[in-house]
């Protein structure tokens, strides 16, 4: 894509942008469907754009976008949690929730790159930014980490009501789900009972909320804890924030992947360090050194493309080995 291309894409997504700031709601309705729909239809295909190195005007509408999408995502779940929760069995009528399909293949994305990082299945895991339509947990609690109990943190007391009634009616999932209403900065030591933090991609719309959030997790993690965060690459950075291995400080960045399908988060994984790290004021001031840990650059070291990253009949997805890149 050259710059003509880029400059066509940003002009789209700032029409888009007019209209969707134009609506007098972003609850679920036909315009605002449409409005949505295009958008992500318009930031989907895999391009080298770099949304962070736009002007400050693109930036500023970026940012006001992101936040958009996020209320109206919170918005399309909560229409879809009350509705799920008519049902008498509700976690038997998700594939009505019209993008549950693409929640299968993030979570089959997820647990693929876990398991090439954990030595064991986890015992407990954190869910930071749940939400009404838990359906990262839930997908993987039914279908991957089958014995694994999953604490589901949101700052929304009704969020976490609705969630709690898709699962009350399951024998199983009803003792391992739980739900916490907190804010995720209030929560100090209990974040050191979970072997895997899952981070939600909207916990943190702007990049400086992002970094206080995933530098207060790098504090009261457990030392060698994992961390599973969400990002986004090339235009889909109109959609989510993204992140950047500079902004995980604390962490060892183990690998990302940029699905280039219809899953549009990126996925990140990350290992806690063991010890504390050490500032290096040398030549190389962007770098942290772990001690007993590879040395990271500030760009992603290890970013892999993951073309079609679901084979045919549910097998794993197959691990690029990653090369390390230092500029």
């Amino acid at each position: 894509m050259g710059c003509q291309d880029d400059e066509k894409l940003v002009q789209t997504v700032c029409e888009i942008y007019d209209n969707i700031s134009a609506l007098e709601s972003l609850k679920p309705s036909k315009d605002v469907n449409m409005l949505f729909t295009q958008l992500v239809l318009t930031c989907l295909p895999p391009t080298p754009i770099d949304v962070t190195k736009l002007c400050k005007r693109v930036q500023d509408m970026r940012s006001k976008l992101i936040k958009l999408c996020g209320e109206a995502e919170g918005h399309l779940e909560a229409h879809f949690s009350t509705l799920l929760g008519s049902y008498d069995n509700p976690l038997h009528h998700l594939h009505i929730f019209p993008y549950y399909t693409n929640y299968l293949k993030l979570s089959l994305l997820e647990f693929s790159i876990l398991s090439n990082h954990c030595t064991h299945v986890p015992t407990q895991v954190a869910f930071v930014g749940s939400g009404p339509l838990p359906l990262t947990s839930i997908v993987l609690a039914s279908f991957h980490l089958t014995d694994t109990t999953f604490h589901n943190y949101d700052i929304d007391p009704v969020a976490n009501s609705m969630a709690l009634q898709l699962v009350v009616s399951d024998p199983d999932l009803s003792k391992r789900m739980l739900f916490r209403t907190s804010d995720i900065m209030d929560v100090t030591d209990e974040l050191k009972d979970y072997e895997v933090v899952f981070l939600a991609a909207l916990v943190g719309m702007g990049r400086e909320e992002k970094s206080r959030a995933i530098e207060h997790l790098a504090k009261h993690m457990a030392p060698g804890a994992l961390l599973m965060l969400r990002s986004a690459h090339g235009a889909r950075g109109f959609l989510y924030p993204i992140v950047d291995a500079c902004d995980l400080r604390g962490f060892e960045v183990l690998s990302v992947f940029h699905p280039t399908d219809e899953v549009v988060n990126s996925v990140i994984i990350a290992r806690k360090h063991a010890m504390p790290i050490i500032h290096m004021t040398t030549s190389t001031p962007n770098l942290d050194q772990g001690l007993g840990s590879m040395i990271l650059p500030c760009k992603c070291s290890g970013e892999i493309q993951a073309f079609n990253p679901l084979i045919n009949h549910g097998t794993m997805i197959e691990e690029l080995a990653m090369e390390e890149h230092f500029s």
